[in-house]
């Protein structure tokens, strides 16, 4: 028996094994490519993987991830300061800041609003008498 995978490809154009089985003659391919592999090859490996090598494919390199970056900033900062280096311990030099501008804003035109209330063919207000 022969032991074929199927390989499929990510999003990131890596050729990947999905499925691994044996078969007596060349099985029948319903998704992806089929070939031969040696025993050793495991689903998850890509072709040309450098991490457990076996006939061409192996499992891709670890990257770090955003998460595991921020984990270990978190632990560097907890540190008590004497773990940490000279650099980190001196403080920032304030910078001297200048003096803060404000946008001139336009002047409120309240003429136009004095003309509104006294405009011809409306009476003026009567004043209340007692």
């Amino acid at each position: 028996m022969s032991r074929y995978a199927t390989i499929i490809s990510d999003d990131d154009g890596r050729e990947v094994v999905s499925a691994i089985g044996l078969f007596e003659g060349v099985p029948q391919a319903r998704v992806g490519r089929i070939e031969a592999v040696p025993s050793g090859v495991l689903i998850g490996m890509v072709r040309g993987g450098p991490v457990d090598a076996v006939g061409g494919f192996g499992f891709p390199q670890v990257r770090l991830s955003g998460s595991i970056v921020g984990l270990v900033r978190a632990r560097l900062k907890a540190l008590p300061e004497a773990a940490k280096p000279e650099a980190a311990r001196r403080k920032a030099k304030a910078k001297p800041r200048g003096r803060k501008r404000t946008r001139k804003k336009p002047a409120r035109k309240t003429a136009a609003k004095a003309d509104m209330a006294t405009k011809p063919g409306k009476p003026a207000p009567a004043e209340i008498a007692e």
